[in-house]
Order: structure tokens, then sequence, then C-alpha cells
């Protein structure tokens, strides 16, 4: 979830208009991994000629989207892309990454309607979308899902429409659907709002003599469901559910959903208050206990469970609750699990995706000093300090700390790197000034100012997660300026960004986007 030389909190504009700007932060990134012939794509160009590629020697393309901070891309880089096994099927496809900060990434995101990192996409050579692969499963299980996906799978947009339609699907067909990634969906199968609903309807289809896929799209349908959504539990549901929770093999295949969804499910089965949910809380958790202990898991899905664990000790309380009170002894495992996990990792793509988790199940937890201990332990060990910084930003927000807060999420903008990210970071430091301390308009023009400034050298700024950066950026703006007060300083940024935009050719949609920044944030009168 999140050195020497950084200069103070009390930075002045002038120093503050001279940070690095976005080109000068975008070094070339790395493969994911060093076993693979990973080709790196940054433009429209780049990706005819992987498929070109991949007609001539008929193979699928695989693309990873992803970004060098991205604790769950790290993930991957641990535990997938590092397996002889995949280097080994990476011969039978083309492997094509995008780091979203490499110049022209964000395009490219938006042509291949991926947003959210990581996410991994299975192509046919003549581009249409097999499947998305999901990052948070078992690197087995994505190694069999990529399999099915290679072994002549039809593209998934025709699967789910057959599915819907009451034609028949092969096993393989529903297994695909089963695992498909729909965190990373993007809207590009079933809009947002409807995702419960159609997982609902996949479930009750799905074929009754394959258990485990059943099983699996009625959990991925109750972690979608919480809230009112989608399916409306009943006591056959709870007891399918209280079987798989029961059993240590049925669990372990099923291990991330459970581990990512379960306060999701319980509430989905039960009702605050309602005398089944204490059962049901209890097997999860004994469910937990046993996938915590699995030493043929990741750190990082052991240490899930366990932060799932907290979630469910947690249920009775405000979401975003602080001074929590949890049991001893859950509290001593958090301690003694977190403490195992940073002796022993030595790997930095590993320690990236871990610790981050690790700081915040200690918050979870209600134990912050030992959540900014860790933290700033890895600062130096960090391949991407900034994130961590971001954590502790976010660490001292909760505990009523703006200054302290401030101070963090600057020095993470500061140290940042990649224009994507900085106008993402650069986005979060800006709304925390606005929440935090709203009289400091000097600073805040002077930040908002910097943005734009790294946005008029990138030439991706007004797509995807760059666009989506820079209009937080003016609805923030929007909402500091509603009493009209700052309607100066609101007309000077716009001025300022009006040049940005005059430079853009509406041909491709950026222009447009760009006016839209102060569409969203019109000075008031």
């Amino acid at each position: 979830m999140f050195r020497s030389g950084l200069t103070p909190l009390s930075l002045t504009i002038a120093a503050l208009l001279l940070l690095p700007a976005a080109d000068q932060a975008a070094a070339a990134p790395g493969a994911p991994s060093a076993n693979v012939a990973w080709l790196p794509a940054a433009t429209d160009a780049d990706i005819e000629k992987a498929f070109s590629k991949a007609r001539g020697e008929k193979k699928p393309v695989l693309l990873y989207w992803g970004a060098t901070w991205c604790p769950p891309c790290n993930q991957l880089k641990a535990t997938l892309f590092n397996r002889q096994d995949f280097a080994t099927q990476s011969k039978s496809f083309v492997a094509v990454h995008v780091d979203g900060d490499r110049p022209g990434a964000q395009k490219l995101g938006s042509r291949f309607k991926v947003s959210g990192y990581p996410t991994v996409v299975l192509f046919t050579p003549e581009g249409s979308e097999i499947t998305r692969l999901p990052g948070e499963v078992d690197a087995e299980q994505v190694m069999a899902v990529l399999q099915l996906g290679m072994s002549g799978g039809r593209p998934i947009k025709s699967v789910l429409a057959d599915a819907q339609s009451g034609r028949p699907l092969t096993p393989g067909e529903w297994r695909m659907l089963a695992f498909y990634s729909w965190e990373t969906d993007q809207q590009q199968l079933v809009p947002k709002n409807d995702l419960a609903g159609v997982l609902t309807q996949l479930a009750v289809a799905s074929p009754a003599n394959d258990v485990e896929t059943s099983t699996r799209l009625w959990l991925k349908t109750l972690a979608a469901s919480d809230e009112g959504k989608g399916v409306k539990a009943d006591a056959a549901l709870r007891e399918r559910v209280t079987r798989v929770l029961a059993d240590p093999v049925r669990s372990r295949i099923h291990m991330d959903v459970l581990s990512n969804s379960a306060a999701e499910i319980v509430r989905a089965l039960s009702d605050d208050g309602a005398s089944e949910r204490a059962p049901i809380v209890a097997a999860f958790d004994l469910a937990l206990r046993r996938l915590q202990a699995d030493s043929t898991l990741s750190r990082g899905d052991r240490l899930q469970s366990l932060i799932s664990r907290i979630d469910l000790a947690r249920l009775d309380l405000p979401k975003d609750a602080v001074k929590v009170e949890l049991a001893d002894s859950l509290l001593q495992e958090v301690r003694v699990q977190v403490k195992a996990l940073d002796q022993e990792i030595t790997d930095g793509y590993e320690r990236m995706a871990v610790i981050s988790s690790a700081a915040y199940a200690l918050g979870r937890a209600g134990l912050w000093s030992d959540s900014d201990a860790l933290l700033k332990s890895n600062l130096g060990k960090s391949i991407s300090p900034y994130y961590l910084m971001s954590g502790l930003g976010s660490n001292a927000r909760k505990q009523g700390q703006p200054e302290e807060a401030l101070r963090w999420y600057q020095k993470a903008f500061e140290t940042s790197q990649g224009p994507a990210t900085r106008l993402q970071w650069g986005a979060s430091y800006l709304t925390a000034l606005v929440e935090l301390a709203p009289q400091d308009a000097a600073r805040i023009e002077a930040t908002a100012g910097q943005l734009f400034k790294e946005a008029a050298k990138d030439s991706g700024a007004f797509f995807e997660r760059s666009a989506r950066s820079l209009q937080r950026v003016g609805t923030k703006l929007n909402s500091w300026n509603k009493d009209g007060k700052q309607s100066a300083t609101l007309r000077r940024l716009k001025a300022r960004l009006d040049g940005v935009c005059g430079k853009l050719s509406p041909s491709d949609g950026q222009k447009a986007a760009c006016e839209a920044v102060f569409k969203a944030a019109k000075p008031a009168a």
C-alpha cells in the first residue's frame, strides 16, 4: 500500500521549481527477469515489431505492464518470472515488457486498456486478447492458466459470450473464466457495476462435476458481492464455503481468493450481528492460520493470510479506525512474522513486494510505531524508497501528525522517478497539501506548477494513469477554491496549463484530456 541531501519542509518555491523534470528521471528500466527474452516496448512501433515477430513465428504474445515501484509487480518478478518453467514456456510466446514510466508507455496503456499495475495479457499473434492472467494466485496455477490459453484458447470475450448465452464450454474454458483476472479487466468484458451479477450468473451455470472451478467462481462472486451487490447468500452457500475452509487441500487451491477477500466474503455470507457470523469467522481464521504456516507459499502470500486475519479481527470496527485493541496473541504473531520477514528476505524484488505489506499489517493491527520503524529501516534497502516514504506519510496522517505527513509526502515526490510515477506522486503530495495545509497557497501553487511543467515534457502525460493523476490535481484545486478565495491562483495555473494544452495535437485525445483538467477545476467567479 506505499538520504542525505533532501530539502526540509520549508522548501522555497524557487527550489521546488528546480526539482528533476520527468524526462530526466525516465531512465530505461530493466527487464522483469534475466531468464526471458523480454522485448521492451514503449511505442506503437515497438508493439508492431513484437506482433510481426509473433506472426512470423506463429506464437502468441504475452504482454506484461508494470512499474518499478509496484509491490505486486515485484512479487511477480520474485515468484513467477524468475521460475525456470516460466523461462522454458517463454520460448513458446513473444514476451513484451511495458514499463509505465517509459516515454510513450501510457499511450500503450490506453491502446491495450491496461491501467492497474501489474497487468499480464495473452494475445493471439493477430492481436486478439485471449485472456488476462491473474497476478495474485500461486505461481503454479498461473502457469497452468497460461498453458490453457496457449493451447488453442479462444479469446475470453467469445468464451464469456457463449457462457452467458448458455452454449456449452469445454472444462478448460470454464477454468479460464474462473481464473480470469477480473481485477484488471478494465471493463473490457464487463462494466464494473455489473461484475458481481455476471460472476453470479457464471457461478450458477458452472458445471457441478468440476467442483473446484465452480467453487472458485462462487468465491469470486462472494468477494465481489460485499455491500449487497451480486449474490444473496443462503445456508447452502455458507455450508459450501465452510467445507472449503475446513479442507486444507481445497483451501490451498483457492488461497488467493480466501486470503485477499476474507472480510468481503464474510460480509457477503453474514449480516452484522447475525448468529452465523461467528462460526464463519472462526472457520476462516483456522484456514488462514494454515495458509500463514504453509511453507510452500511465498512469503508475500503467507503475510497476506495474516493481514486477512487482522481484517477479520477488525470486522466490527470502523474500516478506518486508527486506534484498535486486538488480542495480544495476534499482535505477537504480527510482530514475530514481520521481524522474520525483514531478517530473511535477501532478494530486492521480494523485499519491495513484502515490506510495504508488512508495514501495512502493523498499522492495521494498531502497531504504528513498529510500522514506522520498519519503513524507516528499509529506506536504504529499497529499490523504490519513495514508495516507503509514502507509507510513512500515510502513517503520520492517520495518527494526526500533519506536518510529519507532509514532510514524508514531499520527500516521496522529490525522490520519485519516471514521468508517470512523478505525476502520480506529485498529485498525492498536492492532495495532502490541500487537505492538511490549505493555507499554504504558495506551496500548493508551486507544486501544481511543477507538475504542469513536467507534464509539458512528457509525451504521454495525458494518457491513462498520468492523465488521471493530473485530473486529480484539477479536482483537488477545485475543492480548494470552493469559496472562490483562490481564484487568482487558479487563473495563473490555468494559464500555465493552457500553454501546455495549446501545443498538443487534438488527433490522439491528449489535447481534450489536458483541457478537461481545468474544466473540472474551473475557478469560481
